[in-house]
């Protein structure tokens, strides 16, 4: 997922929020270049790459400068080994060697123009998702909406934190979905994705991917969700999501355990 810090307002709709937290408001004007790292280790086959880029202000061009030329590892922590990633195409880095397990830890190291940028995340267990349902629901314009449904069970006695993608028909889905087990531990949980009208058209091409994610990285994605919900509300507090890499860095850095259904929608 490519994001582009400081333009929510404009690649993503208003989204549905799980549960009740503050609304972060982030500011689209005025907006100093800071430079964004995104990266993920998965449980899936690598190779897994970060990408880095600059963000640009809201008024400026739809043009995000890639980062090249930088120094990205990624250190398994639990083992020791170290991967030194290759840059594969302009601010796109992709590991060597490195095969993601649940329960390790791992840091990514980022140096540029002298400045170095980390961030540690651990994989959680993989949960089975057992099947995704659809449900049809009427909106208040009246208006049929289908709406996916993640069924599965909820290990009890732990904190689990899950994120939902979905892309249609080969294009990815912009709402963001996340979930954690705060209220529901070791329930059998069936939860709608709730998203527009538009995208699930009964006959169309479904993937649905399941992330197991950490607590950090569940906390900026419900961040995002509600920047984007609110980016429409003028704000004196701006902010963007909380990031587990250091040193200013925009975007995020996750080890997660991922498991993806592919069907049609009905």
């Amino acid at each position: 997922m490519r994001l582009r810090l400081c333009r929510y307002a404009v690649l993503l709709a208003t989204l549905y929020c799980v549960a009740c937290k503050k609304i972060i408001q982030v500011n689209l004007d005025n907006v100093s270049p800071q430079i964004v790292i995104e990266g993920n280790v998965t449980d899936d086959a690598g190779p897994y790459q970060v990408t880095i880029s600059r963000s640009v202000n809201y008024a400026a061009n739809s043009v995000f400068p890639p980062v090249t030329d930088a120094t990205v590892s990624i250190t398994d922590s639990t083992t020791g080994q170290k991967d030194v990633l290759l840059e594969v195409d302009s601010g796109v880095y992709a590991t060597q060697f490195l095969i993601g397990q649940p329960k390790h830890t791992y840091q990514l190291l980022v140096i540029e123009d002298g400045q170095q940028y980390s961030a540690t995340s651990t994989m959680p267990l993989p949960v089975k998702l057992d099947s995704v349902t659809f449900e049809q629901n009427i909106g208040i314009n009246g208006v049929s909406a289908t709406t996916a449904i993640v069924n599965f069970q909820d290990p009890p006695g732990v904190l689990n934190y899950y994120q939902f993608t979905e892309a249609v028909n080969g294009k990815a889905v912009p709402d963001i979905f996340v979930f954690d087990d705060r209220l529901s531990d070791g329930r059998y949980i069936e939860e709608p994705l709730f998203n527009d009208t538009a995208y699930l058209i009964p006959g169309a091409a479904l993937l649905l991917t399941m992330n197991c994610v950490d607590e950090n990285i569940y906390n900026y994605f419900y961040e995002l969700s509600n920047i984007t919900a609110s980016a429409g509300i003028q704000s004196t507090t701006p902010a963007n999501p909380t990031s587990n890499i250091n040193n200013g860095a925009l975007g995020y850095f996750s080890a997660h355990s991922t498991t993806v259904e592919q069907l049609y929608v009905y």
